[in-house]
């Protein structure tokens, strides 16, 4: 008989035989599931039958539990941040024991008030690298973890009380002039550089004169996202623009030591924050972030406003799949209004 569940007090148990191609493989069984709800047992089945039907046909695997993982993994230090209430929960579980859906049941309780993408960026993804990590030097299960729905992301925003996805508004070329124009030369230059290239505010900041070869227009991009560093053609205005700038040492704030001249005098992808909410004040403009301002406004600029193929502007703004910035980067900018009013419009009819 397979397994089935039965409800023995305030919790569902397990009894029967797990099964394979009709022949029982393990059992028979007759235990608690620890669950309080039919779905709760339910999973317990299809966890214990998938871990058993495995065993079956492979053999005990290596005994490893997600803290002996850990060690293996060679994780950032945000990683390794994220990580310490991950391993506090499941450190003591087998890796065949861990689930998708136990991973993803981490989120709630970890971080009860955050929205479903925080709980996919800071808990499944840290968690499901150390396992895979497992698998490919030891041998251990691999995991693979269904994504979060748009019921769990709902639900949870209505829990929270608040949305987790609000549509960004990214830069047009008025909010670049209006910046500009408010601008000290430095922060003008680095706006117009990655609203131009798209470049991330990281490799911005980086670019030292070295970087700059002024008699082709191009500049060095360092290595970022999965893509090696690589020389891109900017306009002549562009590359005037800069060159005009004389390159600045900034200060390590943690050691006080001067560091390597920048093109725009900033040492870190963070600096610039506090001075450009000054700079878009004074402009009378929303403050947009440098990703908002360059990558966002350059895809919405070339795809959206100028008519640019969206494989065109996704090769010129580096991405490697033109799907990636039409889902995320790409903001239509037609009024609702003005869609419903199609609707109503006279066709014109021909006279006969």
């Amino acid at each position: 008989m397979p397994l089935e569940i039965y409800k023995r007090g305030n919790y569902f148990w397990a009894k029967g035989w797990v099964e394979y191609n009709g022949r029982p493989i393990a059992g028979p069984y007759r235990r608690s599931t620890k669950a309080s709800t039919e779905a709760g047992a339910r999973d317990w089945i299809t966890r214990e039958t998938e871990f058993q039907i495995r065993r079956y046909l492979i053999g005990d695997e290596v005994n490893m539990t997600f803290a002996d993982a850990i060690m293996l993994y060679k994780a950032s230090p945000v990683a390794a941040k994220q990580l310490i209430p991950i391993v506090e929960e499941i450190g003591h579980l087998s890796l065949g024991a861990i689930t998708g859906a136990r991973l993803k049941s981490l989120g709630p309780k970890l971080k009860p008030k955050a929205c479903t993408d925080t709980w996919w960026r800071e808990i499944v993804t840290p968690a499901r690298a150390v396992i895979n990590n497992a698998h490919e030097l030891e041998g251990t299960p691999l995991i693979r973890v269904k994504a979060y729905d748009k019921f769990e992301r709902i639900a949870q925003d209505k829990f929270r009380g608040k949305p987790s996805r609000v549509e960004r508004m990214p830069s047009d070329k008025n909010w670049v002039e209006a910046f500009c124009a408010a601008a000290d030369p430095y922060n003008a230059a680095l706006l117009r550089f990655m609203f131009e290239t798209a470049a991330r505010i990281d490799q911005a900041t980086s670019l030292e004169p070295d970087d700059l070869r002024p008699s082709e227009n191009q500049v060095r991009l360092k290595a970022q996202k999965g893509h090696p560093d690589e020389w891109i053609t900017v306009s002549p205005q562009m590359m005037q623009e800069m060159c005009a700038l004389r390159p600045k040492q900034p200060k390590n704030r943690k050691t006080g030591k001067f560091m390597k001249a920048r093109v725009f005098g900033y040492g870190s992808p963070t600096g610039y924050s506090k001075r450009w909410r000054t700079i878009c004040k004074r402009a009378g403009i929303p403050y947009l972030s440098a990703h908002r301002a360059g990558r966002h406004g350059f895809f919405t600029e070339l795809v959206v406003r100028q008519g640019i193929d969206p494989v065109t502007a996704a090769k010129a703004g580096r991405w490697s799949d033109p799907n990636l910035p039409m889902r995320i980067y790409a903001h239509a900018e037609t009024d609702e209004a003005d869609v419903r009013a199609l609707f109503r419009t006279r066709t014109v009819q021909n006279d006969h």
